[in-house]
């Protein structure tokens, strides 16, 4: 087996490797830091491999946090009987990988999104990673896979 076979197996079997307490202490530092920031290297570097991720300029790693449960929303103002108002137990139509996305692109207008993946959660959280890639980057320019995928002009 290769690295990121032996990666991708220490997270399905997190109990065999004993990274219940790693994980533990991660979480209380990551519930005190900012909804979005931007880490040093990726948490699974076996998904983020899978996105196109690669150890130089021009690639960044955001993690971002999403708050967990049904989301509320505003009370209309007509006519209508409390029961019908709809307010709470709204869920979104859009998943919460993808609001995560999202609200990296917000931050880091930039980049481009190359894709995300669900690193951890808590009883009030979620985080996700998001691969990020600067297309203006010269170390990027000269990379052909990210080139032919996103650089390359589409043919009608």
């Amino acid at each position: 087996m290769g690295l990121y076979k032996y990666l991708s197996e220490i997270y399905r079997k997190i109990e065999k490797y004993n990274i219940n307490e790693l994980i533990r202490r991660r979480l209380i530092e990551w519930r005190k830091e900012p909804g979005v920031i931007r880490v040093e290297k990726p948490t699974k570097l076996h998904v983020a491999r899978k996105f196109g991720y690669k150890a130089k300029q021009g690639f960044v790693v955001v993690r971002v946090r999403i708050r967990k449960g049904a989301l509320s929303k505003p009370r209309p103002s007509s006519g209508r009987r409390p029961k019908r108002m709809g307010v709470y137990g709204y869920s979104p139509s859009i998943s919460a990988r993808k609001i995560a996305e999202q609200r990296a692109k917000r931050k880091y207008s930039n980049l481009n999104v190359l894709g995300s993946y669900y690193v951890a959660e808590d009883g009030k959280y979620k985080w996700f990673e998001v691969v990020m890639v600067d297309l203006n980057n010269p170390v990027v320019k000269a990379d052909k896979y990210i080139y032919n995928e996103y650089l390359k002009p589409k043919s009608k």
